[in-house]
């Protein structure tokens, strides 16, 4: 009669970037500044679009909500991260872990739909210029971020209740940055399967619907502006929506190959990488990208900012 050992995992350890001992100093440094940039560009970001008269529109008004969920976003993973690295302790309870992983869920459920509805408003900004005010009035754009905020929230919690429902033996070792669902479901000693559905449903849902929206609001938008007679009225009109674009691309793209792969047991260096983009890079340049392509945001940090 063979006997297996199965432990009860109640805590999981972060190896992170364990590979690399001698830059753990470094490494902390580099994510440190990078946690700094984050908070003070987003923030400065948030504080405009409240100060400033010019920017009280709906596009402003759900950049700053953008910005304020890029900060709570990057502060689910950063700060334990750097924890991690500066203490060298490497521990998360399996109940941090789980709440780590809802919130992560969550926010990018939200920064999915939330990318969504600002690429909605500029499709009514460009495409139905006379209708603007109509449409985009402030009672729905208030009703289109709360919903942008709770529409994930039951889903997500039913996501992360499936994945630690499973149970974990032998190792306790996630081979990644923070708790996310493909390095989980590696330590996971029963059949998958289902959860991975699961996972891809979910995925198509809070992912791939507002990407397709989006890129449909931007086929509508770019036929409009082509139809424009001057090349001025085409500029101005692209440059209004250039930055959201890029910010599109780079947050969905990384996503999308991070969720859409199959399980591997080797492909925890390229996760690793592409995590660090939507949930680091993404909230990094988020605020570069509007300020520095944006003459009204960098207008309003003149004024604000002391000379």
């Amino acid at each position: 009669m063979v006997r297996t050992n199965l432990t009860t995992v109640v805590e999981f350890l972060l190896l992170g970037f364990s590979e690399l001992p001698d830059f753990q100093g470094f490494l902390f440094g580099i994510f440190l500044s990078i946690y700094i940039s984050i908070l003070i560009g987003n923030g400065l970001i948030i504080l405009i679009t409240k100060v400033s008269r010019a920017l009280h529109t709906p596009m402003y008004f759900f950049l700053g909500n953008f910005s304020f969920l890029e900060i709570c976003y990057t502060s689910v993973t950063l700060p334990k991260m750097l924890t991690n690295l500066w203490t060298q302790d490497r521990s998360i309870s399996f109940l941090a872990c789980a709440i780590q992983l809802c919130f992560l869920l969550t926010l990018g459920g939200t920064e999915c739909l939330l990318l969504a509805v600002m690429a909605y408003d500029r499709y009514v900004a460009i495409c139905k210029p006379l209708y603007y005010p109509l449409i985009m009035n402030h009672k729905v754009c208030v009703q289109l971020v709360v919903g942008s905020w709770t529409t994930g929230i039951p889903v997500m919690i039913g996501q992360t209740y499936q994945v630690f429902a499973l149970p974990f033996c032998d190792s306790n070792k996630l081979n990644h940055v923070f708790c996310d669902i493909p390095p989980l479901l590696k330590l996971a000693c029963s059949d998958t399967s289902v959860i991975e559905l699961s996972v891809y449903v979910v995925a198509v849902l809070f992912v791939m619907v507002p990407f397709i929206l989006i890129i449909r609001s931007y086929v509508k938008i770019i036929t409009t502006i082509l139809k424009l007679p001057s090349n001025t009225g085409k500029y101005k009109a692209f440059s209004t929506c250039s930055s959201h674009l890029l910010v599109v691309i780079l947050f969905f793209g990384s996503a999308t190959i991070t969720y859409s792969r199959p399980k591997s047991n080797d492909s925890g260096g390229s996760d690793k990488i592409l995590s660090l983009f939507y949930t680091i890079l993404t909230p990094m340049f988020n605020p570069m990208i509007y300020s520095l392509r944006n003459k009204d945001v960098i207008n309003a940090l003149k004024q604000l900012l002391p000379k």
